[in-house]
């Protein structure tokens, strides 16, 4: 299955939040806040209002509560307005 966004939506796949100690070992982030950041996975067309500034790749930080979480083939997504986005991580 494949989810297309309408208008102005973009579908987000959050990024998985890990932890690094000073001495290098990884510690999942299981029991941590996930983290505002994900990777755009699709885009819709825009408005005429609205035109399109993320392409899909791009990683990006999000509003703490927006958009609505999605499961679709045992992958979790996040659909939201371009205007939750609040910044491209270059």
């Amino acid at each position: 299955m494949k989810l297309t966004p309408l208008n102005d939506r973009v579908v987000l796949k959050q990024l998985v939040a890990e932890e690094t100690t000073k001495s290098g070992i990884v510690l999942p982030g299981q029991n941590k806040e996930k983290p505002q950041q994900a990777e755009v996975v699709a885009v819709g067309p825009g408005t005429e209002e609205v035109k399109m500034q993320v392409k899909v790749g791009d990683k990006v930080i999000y509003s703490k509560y927006s958009g609505t979480e999605v499961k679709l083939d045992e992958e979790e997504y996040i659909i939201c307005k371009q205007d939750d986005i609040l910044a491209v991580i270059e």
